[in-house]
């Protein structure tokens, strides 16, 4: 008896037309969607705020429209995270669409996420809850499901549950939904979508991903054939690492134990994952904090040809004499040294210059940075000019996460008929601690070596968890593995990465993978929408680190 999942969504804004190139490209018994990240409750909390009706992923909405027929015609259940800040709202527009439409579908929802109201000064304060909503939805007769914050995983673990008649105690039967889940979670990151190795497939469209999960908890991610893209233990690898820590990665419903998963290749696009173990979840649930931080301008100046750092130095002295008038409370300069010498384009001839600024009032970024910098278009540097005129400043967010015991939440399942069911936290608990670092393995015997860059021997995936940002990087053979465990330490990673240095680096080994997996704390200040670094996502940290040159055994060359 095999369940077979499919994802159509990674992120709000993904591809429009994934919904119905799934439900057409062969078999599948339920399709999910996740539109929601920490910044997408920034911004549906800013479209609340214009409008209360508001608040949910109005791009689902769209593509239902154009298939909730062939949904219906192919009994498959639809479950989706698209409520975000407003799951009855959208649910109700669902109806609305149905009926319209004239198609008899049972419509749920699932409640109880949204905390604003006891987090004064939050414009969005959510729970991540689990899939146990899902599924009493699902069993109570609901052909689409949807939610408002619940963990990205819990879209599969609901479905399975329901399907398969498993209780909060089968914690190996969860903690292998869990794995697939995340694995689906991020769409085509896991058929070779932003992959390290993107060259040993064809990924100009690749397809989405299905897991075809079995009562044991174990499954096997493909996806349907013909679509683009492959899948293969890398890839797979690869979305595990994503956003993930330690061998313990925690849930509401359990806590999966990345340090017994097992992965092999069983065909061509399937790869099989088994070996799954859980624990009990831990007693607190996890609150995402969205806030308004301030006001955020920036202005880029263009330096080009020669004599680029004095340039640099003279447009910072004459801008922060003009900024000294009215200071913003943070201003932060970045030169980037796109130039090259003798230069055959004027482009490559030029080097960027940053000048970001931030401050709770609006008028300490507008006009202050717009008219200091468009003053200087006659009297500063010879070749002057700007990638674009400053504005007015416009907001950001912040992000920060606590946490609340799991009895502190009611999550409420809303059923097709209306009814109001309570679903009940996790009843027995573990608090959460750090494993035990496992041994290495023996190191390679001493050999000659060669400077090159990392990446010839590993891949990497690098993601955001509000302020920290991870780095998983994964080798495919054991004698490249006994070299990673011992030479990628935290310090070597500082020594890669000196954004790090000073910063807490966090390293985890996780052998049956091959993979160490880092976590860099406060590296993305308060989150995405704050935009503290150049990559405020840290998407291509893990590249980057990739391009870093060291010593590596000439036999893994």
């Amino acid at each position: 008896m095999t369940l077979r999942i499919g994802n159509a969504s990674g992120f709000y804004g993904d591809r429009f037309d994934a919904m119905r190139e799934m439900l057409t490209g062969g078999e599948l018994d339920v399709l999910t969607g996740d539109y929601l990240a920490e910044l997408t409750m920034l911004i549906l909390g800013r479209d609340r705020l214009k409008d209360p009706a508001a608040g949910y992923a109005r791009t689902f909405l769209r593509q239902l429209e154009d298939c909730l027929g062939l949904a219906h015609e192919r009994s498959v259940k639809i479950v989706t995270n698209a409520g975000g800040l407003n799951p009855a709202g959208l649910a109700d527009a669902v109806r609305t669409l149905a009926g319209r439409l004239g198609i008899p579908v049972r419509v749920a929802h699932v409640e109880g996420d949204d905390l604003t109201p006891s987090h004064p000064g939050s414009l969005a304060a959510h729970a991540y809850l689990g899939g146990f909503g899902i599924a009493e939805c699902l069993l109570a007769g609901a052909d689409i499901v949807v939610t408002g914050r619940v963990t990205d995983a819990a879209l599969v673990t609901g479905p399975a549950a329901a399907h398969f008649g498993w209780r909060p105690t089968d914690l190996d039967r969860l903690a292998g939904a869990v794995v697939a889940g995340h694995v689906l979670e991020c769409g085509t990151q896991a058929t070779g979508g932003n992959y390290s190795f993107f060259g040993e497939g064809d990924i100009r469209r690749p397809g989405f991903p299905l897991a075809e999960i079995h009562e044991d908890g174990t499954c096997v991610v493909t996806k349907h054939p013909g679509t683009g893209g492959f899948v293969d233990v890398g890839t797979v690898t690869a979305q595990l690492l994503y956003e993930t820590g330690g061998a313990r990665y925690a849930g509401p419903d359990v806590t999966a134990r990345l340090d017994t998963v097992r992965l092999s290749q069983d065909g061509p696009d399937r790869v099989r994952i088994e070996g799954v173990r859980g624990e009990a979840p831990p007693p607190t649930l996890k609150v995402g904090l969205n806030k308004l931080g301030g006001f955020r301008n920036e202005v880029t100046f263009v330096l080009t040809g020669l004599d680029i750092e004095a340039k640099a130095a003279l447009v910072r002295e004459q801008m922060g004499e003009a900024l000294a008038k009215s200071p913003p409370a943070e201003a932060r300069w970045e030169l980037v040294r796109t130039d090259r010498p003798d230069a055959d384009t004027e482009e490559t001839a030029s080097a960027l210059l940053r000048l970001v600024v931030r401050d709770p009032d609006q008028a300490a970024v507008g006009r202050a940075l717009s008219g200091a910098a468009i003053e200087l278009a006659l009297a500063s540097y010879p070749g002057f000019h700007v990638v674009a005129p400053p504005g007015k400043g416009a907001p950001y967010g912040v992000f920060e996460d606590v946490y609340v015991p799991q009895d502190a939440v009611e999550q409420v399942a809303v059923l097709p008929d209306g009814s109001r069911l309570s679903v009940l936290p996790a009843q027995e608990t573990l608090p959460l601690e750090t494993l035990e670092e496992p041994s290495p393995p023996e190191p390679l015997p001493a050999g000659p070596t060669r400077r090159a860059p990392l990446g010839l021997v590993a891949g990497a995936r690098s993601g955001d968890k509000g302020g920290n940002a991870n780095v998983g990087l994964w080798v495919r053979t054991d004698e490249a593995w006994r070299w990673l465990a011992h030479e990628l330490t935290a310090d070597r990673f500082r020594e890669l990465i000196p954004e790090s240095d000073g910063l807490t680096v966090v390293r985890h080994l996780l052998p049956r993978l091959r993979a160490v997996n880092f976590t860099v704390e406060g590296i993305l200040g308060e989150g995405v929408a704050s935009q503290a670094r150049f990559d405020p996502q840290a998407k291509a940290l893990g590249e980057w680190l990739r391009s870093r040159h060291l010593e590596i055994p000439e036999v893994l060359l």
